[in-house]
C-alpha cells in the first residue's frame, strides 16, 4: 500500500521540519514529506491529519517488559499494545527480567516474541552482569552480536568498581552506550522516599540524593578516563544534573534521561502513603525539579524516558515498606510532558520531539528511525495536542495500573501510530495484528 498522511503540523528537529506538510509513505518507508496539493487517488489510504501534529514516531529508551518471568505484570504482547497506545513506534527493552537478559538467547528470544506478537519495534538492552548481580561480566560480545543496542543492569548499580572498568573498556570496541542505574546501595538501602522534611514529618525512612550523585560522580570520572559512552538513567538531582552539565562541557561522552514523573511530582505526594508514589530514585523536591527543566532546556538532558515498570495491584497495595518500587508510564509520558512542559512554555514541540524521538535515536543508534526524512523508517505519531484528557488507568492497554498520575487532567490525545509502516493505532484504537496487513503501507 501506499499512504498519504495529509495536512498535519510536521514537526521533525531532526529534519529542520516544522510546517504543515504531506507525507508519503511508500513500502514502510518515508517517500517525501512536502507542502501543497497531493493528488489522493495516487494512494491506496488517505489519512486526514489536518489539525493534528505529526511527530517522528516517539522512542521510549526505557520499558520494563516484564518477559521472561513476570508474565503476571507484562507481557512483549500487553507492553507493546500500551506503547502503541502511547504513541510509542518503537521502545528499549530492558534486561531486568528472569532469566536476566545476559546472553545470546535471551536477546534472541525478545527479538522473536517482539516480531510475533508485538505492536511495535523492539530493541532490547543486554545486562552488563551475569543475572545483573554484579560479580561477573555478561558476554558483552555475544549480546552486541545478538542485536543488544546498549548494556544496563538497570535496576541495580554495579557496585564493584573494578567490574565496571572492565565494562567500560569491553564497550569501547562496540560504541554503545552503557545505561547506568546511579545508586548507591549501601546509602539507599531500604529507603521509601526521599530523604529531608517530609521523611522526618512523615516517619519514613528516606533515601538520601547523595545515593544518586555518588555513582554518577564515579561513572562520569570512569567514562571520562576510559572514553566510554555512559546514559544516565532516570537523573533527578540538582547535582547529577550539573555534574552530567559540567561533563558534557568537558566533552565527556555520557547523556542522560529524566522520567516525567520526576519533572512532575515532588516528594510531597508521599503524604498519601500510596505506593504508586514510590519508586527508584525517589520523587524529590520543587528545587530539583526545576534543576530537571533547566537541564532540559539547555540540552544536559538528551531524552525523556518513561521508565515504565509495571506491577501487579495486590504487589503495590500493602505497606510501602513491602510494596516494589516503580511505576508505569507508556500511556502517560506523552499527556504529562505536554502538559507540564509545553503548555508550560518550559519546551516547544520541536523540542519535545527531540527528547521523545530524535535523541533517543541517536543515543541507540537507531539508523532510520527519530526522523521523517527521505528514506526513513516510516514511523509517525499523529498527535491532538490541544485535547483535554483525563488518566484513567481502566483504560490502560498494560496490564498494570501503578501509575501516580491517576485522574489528572491534561493536554494531548494520541490519535493514530504508524509503525514501520504499519497502522498499529488508529481513531484512538489499537488495530489487532489480525487485521494489520490490510494497513501495511
Amino acid at each position: 500500500m501506499k499512504l498519504l498522511v495529509k495536512g498535519g503540523r510536521v514537526v521533525d528537529p531532526a529534519g529542520g521540519v516544522d510546517d504543515v506538510r504531506n507525507v508519503v509513505i511508500d513500502r514502510g518507508r518515508v517517500e517525501a514529506v512536502e507542502s501543497g496539493e497531493v493528488p489522493e487517488t495516487a494512494f491506496d489510504r488517505v489519512i486526514d491529519a489536518s489539525g493534528l501534529v505529526v511527530f517522528p514516531g516517539l522512542i521510549d529508551m526505557h520499558v520494563h517488559l516484564r518477559e521472561p518471568g513476570f508474565e503476571d505484570k507484562e507481557t512483549i504482547e500487553t507492553g507493546t499494545r500500551s506503547a502503541a497506545a502511547g504513541g510509542f513506534t518503537t521502545v528499549a527493552a530492558m534486561p531486568n527480567t528472569d532469566p536476566a537478559i545476559d546472553n545470546r538467547a535471551h536477546v534472541e528470544f525478545v527479538r522473536s516474541k517482539a516480531e510475533r506478537f508485538g505492536y511495535c519495534n523492539v530493541v532490547v538492552v543486554g545486562a552488563i552482569t551475569k543475572g545483573r548481580q554484579g560479580a561477573e561480566l555478561a558476554e558483552i560480545g555475544d549480546l552486541v552480536d545478538a542485536g543488544a543496542v546498549a548494556i544496563s543492569d538497570d535496576g541495580n548499580t554495579v557496585m564493584n568498581s573494578e567490574i565496571m572498568r572492565r565494562a567500560m573498556e569491553y564497550l569501547r570496541m562496540y560504541d554503545i552506550p552503557m545505561i547506568v542505574h546511579c545508586e548507591d546501595e549501601t546509602l539507599a538501602a531500604d529507603g521509601v522516599m526521599n530523604e529531608g522534611y517530609n521523611s522526618t514529618r512523615l516517619g519514613l525512612k528516606g533515601i538520601s540524593r547523595l545515593a544518586e550523585e555518588i555513582i554518577v560522580a564515579r561513572d562520569v570520572m570512569m567514562a571520562e578516563k576510559l572514553g566510554a559512552r555512559i546514559h544516565v538513567a532516570h537523573i533527578s538531582t540538582r547535582d547529577a544534573v550539573d555534574m552530567v552539565r559540567r561533563a558534557k562541557a568537558r566533552g565527556v561522552r555520557v547523556t542522560c534521561e529524566v522520567t516525567p514523573h520526576h519533572f512532575s511530582l515532588t516528594d510531597d505526594e508521599m503524604e498519601k502513603y500510596d505506593a504508586n508514589y514510590k519508586m527508584r530514585p525517589p520523587l524529590r523536591t520543587p528545587d530539583d525539579i526545576q534543576a530537571l527543566i533547566e537541564g532540559l532546556q539547555d540540552g544536559t538532558i538528551d531524552a525523556i524516558a518513561s521508565d515504565h515498570a509495571p506491577h501487579t495491584e495486590e504487589e503495590k497495595d500493602v505497606e510501602l515498606d513491602y510494596a516494589p518500587d516503580g511505576v508505569i508510564g507508556l500511556e502517560t509520558t506523552l499527556t504529562v510532558s505536554l502538559t507540564n512542559l509545553v503548555c508550560s512554555g518550559a519546551l516547544s514541540l520541536s523540542q519535545l520531539a527531540q527528547k521523545l524521538s530524535a535523541n533517543p535515536a541517536r543515543i541507540l543508534g537507531l539508523s532510520g528511525r527519530g526522523s521523517l526524512s527521505r528514506g526513513s523508517v516510516a514511523d509517525l505519531t499523529l498527535v491532538d495536542v490541544d485535547a483535554e484528557r483525563v488518566i484513567e488507568s481502566r483504560l490502560f492497554e498494560s496490564k498494570a495500573r501503578n501509575t501516580p498520575f491517576e485522574g489528572s487532567r491534561g493536554r494531548g490525545k494520541v490519535i493514530s501510530v504508524i509503525a514501520s509502516g504499519r497502522v498499529v493505532y488508529d481513531g484512538g484504537a489499537i488495530v489487532d495484528r489480525t487485521q494489520r496487513e490490510q494497513y501495511a503501507c
